[in-house]
């Protein structure tokens, strides 16, 4: 996950002090860059408390302590000459490295919850043997769709790790955490380290990582002591006036809403090709902002035109890892935006472009307030229908392509299959990648079938083709067909 906290890194000074120049004429501030400290002394009995994010999944886990929603789950598919032994001792090096990885989740004596970091732990690497079966890869498919939606005790360690033989050099790695110690970066971040440890150890050289310079336990001590007083108040003031009001999304659907969700779903792959993705790119270069700000306003005119109403309402992700301390750090510390735009006026894609970055501006100086305290503060009405208040539509943007793994001699491909679950409506990934943007729609298919969204990433297409060629257009204008449905439309006629 790239999000705007790292594309504010790649700025030079001079456009640094050019943005800051921006924000104060908009009444906005870069978030605060405060050094992280590590805690001292340590909490009596490695009991330590939980983040904000922490303190909100261990209160849904005690209300359903079956859902799956909260795992982070990833399959390595390894074709080589794997060594389990060299494996397993590197596995062991992350999880000693990570506090998080060695912790689990109690009350203590007022009731409280609190999180209990063990000193050691033994990593249990659970080993089965399919080579013999007809269908290793059918097997392992299923077992995989098993073990990703696996529920948790959080009192017991949250860590599980599962090997599965296809054949003698074709092996796949099973990892699934629990949301409350790791989140979607964080994953990335055991998968780079158990790479190096895995080279180092297979060549007998010593770890090559340097010591982390705080554990996840100092991110909660800190955010609890640095997020309250004036600050807390600067941060909720924003948000507040931002979020007054809000809407709810009414888009059209192929079922009636439920009272009480499934929470069902499933993805449809969306391919853009290059050409369409290098010209997304010269736009937003042209108009001075990025390709997240040029999908996002797309995103939100298809949204418009789909729902017939001008204040949408999306929910992304950021990695929220400002600060150096953070960024090797295997912890959830994903945070989430909710972006407002107002569609109103018929502005032209490039006044809608500079609506959207404003908006944006003023998210990211203001994304250091949890989302689960934006929550707590703002109090909205909650349905049954919804999982997640304040939005039911999300959009996020991997803007860094994935780099090709490896594990010494081994070939690594990541597995993907198809997600059964979803908290949202619609969920929109994308990844910039060589080959051009690519991704999925994430849906309810208790609100929607398959060709409905068929149908939306084409209209999505169209207009994304559109808004290129003719940046200068109001919204009414951009067309949402596709040629197919012209010409059948025209028939029709």
């Amino acid at each position: 996950m790239r999000d705007l906290s790292q594309q504010l890194a790649d700025l030079s000074p001079a456009q640094r002090s050019l943005l800051e120049k921006r924000l104060q004429q908009q009444g906005l501030r870069l978030p605060s860059s405060l050094p992280i400290p590590q805690r001292s002394p340590a909490a009596p009995d490695n009991e330590e408390p939980l983040s904000f994010a922490q303190q909100r999944l261990w209160f849904i886990h005690q209300l359903d302590l079956n859902s799956s929603f909260y795992n982070v789950f990833s399959g390595l598919r390894l074709q080589g000459r794997l060594d389990v032994a060299v494996l397993e001792k590197a596995l062991q090096a992350v999880v000693q490295r990570h506090d998080t990885l060695r912790t689990t989740f109690t009350t203590n004596a007022e009731g409280q919850p609190v999180q209990v970091i063990q000193p050691s732990a033994t990593v249990s690497l659970v080993q089965q043997d399919l080579s013999l079966s007809g269908n290793p890869a059918a097997a392992a498919q299923q077992l995989a769709q098993q073990e990703a939606h696996g529920s948790f005790d959080l009192t017991q360690p949250l860590l599980r790790l599962t090997l599965l033989k296809l054949a003698a050099t074709d092996h796949l790695l099973l990892v699934t955490l629990h949301h409350i110690i790791a989140d979607r970066w964080s994953l990335g971040i055991f998968i780079q380290e158990l790479q190096q440890l895995y080279e180092a150890l297979s060549c007998q050289q010593p770890a090559p990582l340097k010591p982390l310079p705080i554990q996840y336990a100092d991110f909660a001590v800190w955010q609890r002591q640095w997020l309250q007083g004036l600050e807390l108040e600067r941060q909720l003031s924003y948000w507040r006036q931002q979020l007054a009001a809000l809407p709810v999304l009414n888009l059209p659907s192929d079922r009636p809403r439920p009272t009480v969700p499934t929470f069902q779903g499933a993805t449809y792959p969306i391919t853009f090709a290059q050409p369409l993705a290098d010209a997304l790119k010269n736009l937003s270069v042209q108009s001075g902002v990025t390709l997240f700000t040029v999908l996002l306003a797309a995103f939100k005119i298809l949204l418009q035109r789909y729902s017939h109403q001008n204040d949408i309402v999306v929910g992304t992700d950021i990695a929220n890892r400002n600060r150096v301390e953070t960024e090797g750090l295997i912890g959830l510390l994903v945070n989430t935006l909710v972006l407002r735009t107002d569609l109103a006026g018929d502005p032209t894609c490039l006044e809608l472009l500079q609506r959207v970055r404003d908006g944006l501006l003023g998210a990211y100086a203001h994304q250091d307030l949890p989302f689960e305290r934006l929550v707590a503060a703002l109090n909205p009405e909650r349905h049954l229908s919804q999982m997640v208040p304040l939005f039911q539509v999300k959009f996020d943007l991997q803007l860094a392509p994935l780099q090709p793994l490896s594990l010494g001699d081994l070939t690594v491909h990541p597995l993907v299959f198809d997600n059964e679950t979803t908290k949202f409506e619609l969920r929109l990934n994308l990844v910039d990648s060589e080959a051009g943007l690519r991704g999925q729609v994430e849906y309810s298919t208790d609100l929607f079938e398959r060709p409905t969204i068929a149908r939306l990433v084409g209209h999505f297409q169209t207009l994304l083709e559109n808004l290129v060629a003719r940046p200068q257009q109001r919204l009414s204008e951009l067309p949402l067909l596709t040629s197919a449905e012209r010409q059948q439309h025209q028939a029709w006629n």
